[in-house]
Parts: C-alpha cells; structure tokens; sequence
C-alpha cells in the first residue's frame, strides 16, 4: 500500500511558455466569447498570464479595442508589451469591484490550493467583473486519462491523499500539487459563486481543430456531428470550459 502521509510544499507554477500555442488559444477564447460582438473598447483581465502570450494577443488585436491588465504570482513572461502586469500573492486581485468587461482564467484555478481557495478564486473573479460582463474557464478534468501537468495516466482519479504517492513511485515528481475538477464538483462551486454558465466543451473542441487543424479528416467529420450527439460526453472531454455571466440579482 502506499504511505499517504506527506507533507505538502509550496505550489509551484506550471506556466505553458511556448508563444506560438498562447496565440492559438487567445482566439480560441476570443471566439468562444464572441468578443467581436461586445461593446468596445473592453476593458480585459487575465488571471495567471504565464508567458503573457494571451494577454498581448489582445492588447495588440488589430480590430477589438482592449484594455489588458494581467497578473500572476511570478513572473514568467517572455512578451511585455501593451498591457499592464501586477504580481499577485494568493488568489485575492487588488481591483475594485466591477472593474473588468472581460476576465480569462485558463488552467488556473488546479492551482490555486484547496476547495476553500477555488471557491474564493471564483469569488474574486466574481467581484472583479462588470454586470453585464463575460468571463472564460478552463479547469483539466479529473477524468482526463492522462494529467497534462505530469503526463501520467490515471493520477487524478486515484483519491486525494494517494495521488503524491503514486506520483513518486511512478518517478515523475515529488508532490502533485494541482487540483483537477469534475463537471459537476465545478458546476456546484459555479452555483455557489452566483454565476450562470455555459458549458463550451463541445464548441471549444471544434474551434481548437479548426485553428490548429482546419484541414484534417476528424475536424470536417466533427463539423457535421450535431451537438446533440456529443453532449453527453461533455464530463469525460479532457478540458472542462466554460463561459460565466453574473446572474440577475445576485
């Protein structure tokens, strides 16, 4: 049996640095918000910016008008320019309320520690957005077969207290420090948050094999399968994502 008794060390940032795939998924998640149709000029947040990849494709967009701010807990960028960064300790932002038309936490909130941190990571994102205002999250799902962090099938479907266990006999790190979700652990901490959501598995699956892949067999076959087909398969997709608004009266 496995020794489930370890002591966990800090968090370490796990920030996707290749510039090329930031370009492809900020218009992925501008495509998915449908940003070309919002008001302008926005003024936009990106929560956990990495190499800044995202946050310059939008502060130099040649047809949106943005106002890019973003933040991260270090300093990974490898582009600067058009935006303003903060660094940041936690999951607290030091923004007013209802500052931002658009706020992006893409693979952020596995990081952020326990329960109690998502549900405030959530929170803050929450208070930082405008009414009215449109926010994207994408969180790995538990259920994904291989851990994109680690590359090591199955160590997210092991319970808790053995995942770090199985990391090291596996000889592929010393502590998992992330926190995957499941569909609807999410959604639940989603209801709590006061959010209404969209779930974008699906439409984001298409967008990324029309970006990446517009000419291969699987995305012409899967632009011809109705949604309807795919939906029940929204909980195994390896990506859960989401578009959040702010519920009327809350």
């Amino acid at each position: 049996m496995f020794d489930v008794t370890v002591a966990a060390p800090v968090r370490r940032p796990h920030a996707i640095l290749d510039l090329a795939s930031r370009s492809a998924k900020a218009l992925k998640i501008e495509r998915l918000l449908d940003l070309a149709n919002r008001s302008q000029p926005m003024h936009l947040l990106e929560i956990g910016t990495g190499s800044g990849g995202i946050a310059c494709h939008f502060a130099g967009h040649g047809v949106l008008r943005c106002q890019v701010v973003a933040v991260d807990v270090v300093d990974n960028r490898r582009v600067s320019d058009g935006y303003d960064f903060h660094l940041v300790q936690g999951v607290v932002l030091p923004f007013a309320d209802a500052s931002f038309d658009v706020v992006i936490s893409n693979h952020v909130i596995e990081h952020v520690g326990d329960a109690g941190a998502q549900a405030h990571h959530l929170s803050e994102i929450r208070r930082v957005m405008k009414p009215g205002g449109v926010g994207y999250l994408a969180v790995p799902n538990r259920w994904m077969l291989t851990e994109p962090h680690y590359h090591l099938m199955f160590l997210s479907w092991w319970p808790h207290g053995w995942r770090t266990p199985y990391l090291r006999l596996m000889r592929k790190g010393e502590f998992y420090d992330c926190e995957p979700l499941e569909k609807r652990q999410l959604e639940h901490m989603l209801d709590s948050a006061g959010f209404g959501y969209s779930n974008l598995c699906i439409e984001a699956m298409r967008e990324t094999l029309a970006i990446e892949r517009p000419q291969a067999m699987i995305t012409r076959v899967l632009s011809r399968v109705p949604d309807g087909l795919l939906k029940p398969l929204r909980g195994l997709i390896p990506t859960l994502i989401y578009r959040l608004q702010l519920q009327a009266g809350r």
